[in-house]
């Protein structure tokens, strides 16, 4: 038995360092960084798409992708997670409204950064927020990701019509104060969202892991991304949240993420605890 267990064990060690090969040749070959991302998550979906690219071992997805780019393109998606929806934690957007807007009303231009923006949907959610309390027309929204896939689609503003209900529930539970109908078309099974809207939002490549700030923001919406990071991949991202935000800016993060124990976390203050924003200290 003792024997058995010392295998298992050594199956996994040599598992992962045939991950972490991988990792850095896709770094090296094109220069998409997942070195620094949470090993328990990077092992789930290698092993998705090990399953999904008829790979028996880590060395036969590495070769694939290494040496057919379409392969690649298929394999990106398992690491950068597209699951999203609009106002989604919908106190997280009511909290915006009733805390962060007044705010946002004194300056007379405003720029926004989602951070980890996969398909779009909390850029439409943030548009429309705006738009009911009338900032929108003076505000513009950077979009970005690392999955020019999730770019594509999130600029589209084009969401399959059976989530609409979803959304819709969501965005009457976050202070809504309309109706999600007003702002999309439907039309063969698809909703599309209002041109009105997609021309106050940018959507660009930006990798939190390699590359530097985006730019001078009011507000960084970065939720649910950075615990798919290890520590140190982190607290980079935060410190480039710090360092993209105005003086006393905000930054909204994801309901399972923290400040807490980051070498940033003395940069900023709780504003709505319980919904995960803060303001940056003066």
């Amino acid at each position: 038995m003792p024997g058995l267990v010392l295998a298992a064990v050594n199956e996994e060690a040599l598992f992962d360092l045939e991950v972490r090969l991988l990792l850095e040749a896709v770094f090296r070959r094109y220069h998409h960084d997942f070195r620094d991302y949470a090993m328990a998550s990077v092992r789930r979906r290698v092993r998705q798409a090990m399953q999904r690219l008829d790979c028996p071992r880590v060395a036969d997805l590495q070769h694939l992708v290494l040496h057919e780019p379409d392969a690649f393109a298929q394999t990106l998606p398992f690491f950068t997670v597209q699951v999203s929806e609009m106002f989604r934690d919908p106190a997280y957007f009511l909290a915006l409204r009733v805390h962060v807007v007044p705010i946002l009303r004194t300056y007379p231009s405003i720029k926004i950064w989602v951070a980890g923006c996969s398909t779009g949907e909390e850029v439409w959610s943030l548009a429309i927020l705006l738009d009911e309390e009338g900032l929108l027309d003076r505000t513009l929204i950077y979009a970005t990701d690392i999955n020019p896939q999730a770019l594509r689609a999130g600029e589209a503003a084009t969401y399959d019509s059976n989530r609409v209900a979803g959304f819709s529930r969501n965005y009457q539970a976050a202070g809504g104060t309309g109706s999600l109908s007003d702002y999309y078309n439907s039309a063969y099974g698809r909703a599309v969202f209002d041109r009105s809207l997609r021309k106050h939002a940018v959507f660009a490549d930006h990798s939190l892991a390699t590359d530097a700030v985006f730019s001078e923001v009011h507000l960084v919406s970065c939720r649910n991304v950075l615990i798919y990071f290890n520590a140190g991949l982190q607290d980079r991202a935060i410190g480039l949240f710090r360092d993209a935000l105005v003086h006393r800016g905000f930054l909204g993060l994801g309901s399972k993420e923290s400040l807490r124990f980051g070498a940033n976390a003395d940069a900023f203050e709780p504003l709505v605890a319980a919904q995960k924003l803060f303001r940056k200290r003066g």
